[in-house]
């Protein structure tokens, strides 16, 4: 009996947090029609609600901004929308540093999170996973002395939190895993090893 319920475990868990997962993300993207006028909610026209319609909503909405921007025209009215923003004292460094981390993490020729590392941390006789982010600019290169990268290093089980260390090229070993790996390795506490011969992106 213990065999089959730990069977039976080792079967729903997975499936119970990717639907547990899956309701938040679907929920959350569902409220974008909070912003849709009353009269053409689902619940007003039909009497009900219709789970995941606000989620094909925002994607809808994501798709058209960016088919509508990836032209001249389009272009042109954006960077006029973010004129305006700039000229708008709080609201201008808010969206000025958000755009700028997004830019750097979505642009297709970017090249933060491409590379996985083993880096020393907390201590020189203890390592963990980290992400080549760059390099250190601005006023804090000038007082490194030597060749300085900037690495995240995820918290687990949760890595969308993390710290942010410069470290010395020197004692940053680059893996020759993907980065999709390293995350799964991350995620799983070390429990699900990465494939040797998985392909570095």
């Amino acid at each position: 009996m213990r065999k089959y319920f730990i069977t039976g475990l080792l079967v729903l868990v997975p499936l119970a947090i990717t639907a547990w997962v899956l309701n938040i993300i679907i929920s959350t993207l569902d409220q974008s029609l909070l912003f849709v006028p009353e009269q053409y909610q689902p619940r007003t026209m039909f009497g009900f609600d219709i789970p995941g319609l606000g989620a094909v909503l925002t994607l809808a909405i994501i798709f058209l901004t960016g088919l509508l921007t990836n032209n001249l025209v389009g272009n042109f009215l954006l960077r006029q929308w973010e004129k305006l923003l700039k000229r708008i004292p709080v609201v201008n460094s808010l969206y000025g540093s958000v755009k700028q981390v997004s830019d750097t993490l979505f642009s297709s020729s970017g090249n933060a999170f491409r590379k996985a590392v083993l880096v020393p941390y907390p201590h020189e006789n203890s390592h963990t996973i980290g992400f080549l982010t760059g390099v250190p600019g601005g006023d804090v290169k000038t007082y490194l002395s030597g060749d300085f990268v900037s690495v995240y290093v995820p918290t687990t089980p949760n890595p969308t939190s993390g710290f942010f260390l410069m470290m010395e090229r020197s004692r940053v070993q680059e893996l020759d895993m993907s980065v999709d790996a390293a995350l799964k390795y991350i995620v799983s506490m070390g429990v699900v090893a990465p494939d040797e011969t998985a392909p570095k992106e």
